[in-house]
């Protein structure tokens, strides 16, 4: 059986003058968000900036749970995601996101942690979501 996860959003005013809040059914998150956050340098949060959170923290568990299952268990697995957002000819598109990895994996060596972190990268559920429509790109190492 699937578990089902809510975010809401809301968004007043226009494109550029306009302002969004943001929250989660879990309560962690509740913020605002606006164009410039998102386009621009402006503060706040935007939707880009979750998608490489949501993409980070997805990876990092699966990394583990493959090395667990390879016999191996990770210390730490650290994962910082960027997620591009790119104008195109139809509007704005999610062009990329890159992943760097730096895990410490007691007995692992590299050739076989590499091949896992590959795998996890196509494997892993928020990846799936991205995969075909957004180039994922990795740089892992072991610590």
């Amino acid at each position: 059986m699937g578990k089902t996860r809510k975010a809401s959003a809301e968004w007043k005013g226009g494109i550029r003058s306009g302002s969004g809040s943001l929250k989660t059914e879990s309560g962690a998150l509740g913020t605002q968000y606006n164009f410039s956050g998102r386009f621009e340098d402006g503060g706040g949060t935007n939707p880009e900036e979750l998608l490489a959170a949501a993409e980070a923290g997805c990876y990092s568990m699966a990394l583990s749970g493959n090395l667990e299952r390879a016999g191996k268990t990770a210390t730490s697995v650290k994962t910082d995601a960027a997620c591009t957002v790119e104008k195109v000819e139809s509007g704005f598109k999610v062009t990329t996101m890159h992943l760097i990895v730096r895990a410490t994996v007691p007995g692992m060596d590299d050739a076989e942690f590499q091949k896992i972190a590959a795998a996890t990268k196509d494997g892993c559920p928020i990846s799936g979501v991205m995969k075909g429509n957004v180039n994922i790109t990795l740089d892992a190492k072991l610590t």
